[in-house]
């Protein structure tokens, strides 16, 4: 089983993510700023203050760990772009000051970046709203700045083009630069199942120093 230092625990996926995580007997440190947000109670459970954008909090927090996830949101266009890629070189400042004991480092990332059929990029279609390519672009900027990073262990993993809450089915494709799309000519996965592939990503490292995606 790991040690998992977690950010982002409170929000739509980081729920998922730690549920997913203790569901399998794994230890869970979430990192969150506001404690009393979280309310989940569970005997492999710690709830720690810390802020993702201090390199030394992530540090303190990080040392000891087998790995940590960062599942953080910005919530609009103008949150994500000031917190995804700051985040991003904050959690890779902290853990490199661990040296050779740094932990691995999973990260959520975006759909936008992904190849289309046509071979575009999924924030190339037309008619999406700004606050929608900002968000995108967030994720974008913080991927690219992840594949500059070549003294850490990172994973970046991009969901399907659209995710949301529904059932854990246990069942997922993956890919790795292009856009996956079902039978029924959507790209899709739940936020319990994008957990399911995270955590598998977690015991079993498949995509080290890559992104990678999944859908249905």
């Amino acid at each position: 089983m790991s040690t998992i230092t977690l950010y982002g625990a409170t929000g739509t996926i980081g729920s998922r993510v730690l549920a997913e995580a203790l569901r399998r007997g794994h230890t869970v440190t979430a990192v969150v700023r506001h404690p009393a947000k979280l309310t989940v109670e569970h005997p492999a459970l710690t709830v720690a203050v810390g802020d993702v954008l201090d390199p030394a909090s992530v540090a303190e927090h990080a040392k000891g760990a087998d790995v940590v996830v960062s599942a953080v949101g910005g919530g609009d266009g103008p949150g994500h772009l000031a917190l995804i890629e700051p985040s991003f070189e904050s959690l890779v400042a902290g853990l490199r000051t661990l040296g050779a004991d740094a932990p691995r480092l999973i990260t959520v990332g975006g759909a936008g970046s992904l190849r289309t059929p046509d071979g575009k990029q999924v924030w190339d279609a037309e008619g999406l709203p700004e606050f929608l390519l900002q968000i995108m672009h967030a994720h974008g900027d913080a991927l690219d700045y992840l594949r500059t990073v070549t003294d850490l262990r990172w994973t970046n993993l991009s969901p399907a083009g659209t995710i949301a809450p529904g059932e854990r089915t246990g069942a997922y494709r993956t890919g790795l630069e292009d856009l996956l799309i079902g039978a029924d000519g959507e790209s899709r996965i739940s936020t319990e199942d994008y957990a399911v592939a995270l955590v598998d990503e977690i015991e079993q490292p498949k995509h080290l120093g890559e992104r990678f995606t999944v859908a249905y």
